[in-house]
Parts: C-alpha cells; sequence; structure tokens
C-alpha cells in the first residue's frame, strides 16, 4: 500500500480545503493507497473532528516523540547511619 503525505501547513481550514482532502483520500483508497496529513493546524483538526473526518483521514501527531529518560538505578537497601546526636 503506497503511502502519500501531505503538508496541509498552508491550508486554508474551510470546506472547500476538506472537500479536497476528502476526494484525494477516496483517489488515493481506489487505487491500494492511503493519505497522511502532516502540519495541519488546530483549526483544520477541529474541522475534520466535526464532519467527522477525522476517523477517515489520518493526521499525523505534531512534534517529535519525547525521548524517553534513562531509568534512575536504584541502590541496593541497606540502613542509614545513625545521625550525629
Amino acid at each position: 500500500m503506497e503511502t502519500l503525505t501531505c503538508d496541509v501547513r498552508g491550508l486554508k481550514a474551510d470546506a472547500a480545503a476538506v472537500d479536497g482532502l476528502a476526494r484525494l483520500q477516496l483517489a488515493l483508497r481506489r487505487v491500494g493507497g492511503e493519505l497522511r496529513l502532516c502540519h495541519a493546524s488546530a483549526e483544520l483538526r477541529c474541522l475534520l473532528a466535526f464532519t467527522g473526518l477525522d476517523e477517515v483521514l489520518r493526521v499525523e501527531p505534531e512534534g517529535q516523540a519525547e525521548e524517553r529518560k534513562e531509568r534512575l538505578r536504584v541502590e541496593e537497601e541497606g540502613e542509614l547511619p545513625d545521625p550525629a546526636a
């Protein structure tokens, strides 16, 4: 399956844009492909959710995945020395 990633950063969030993206997704699906959107504005994401197309049009998550920090080592258990009285 071929995947087409489309940068929609400059795309205006309106009905015409959603219609065009839906038609592109449909055309790609007919030939066994898939459309992924990247850099979608919050407005476009909301519009896709409102229309229900957020289930059909895949939007890449913004930003990079956080790197996992290395776990701190657990030191051996032992008794602490008595504090100076």
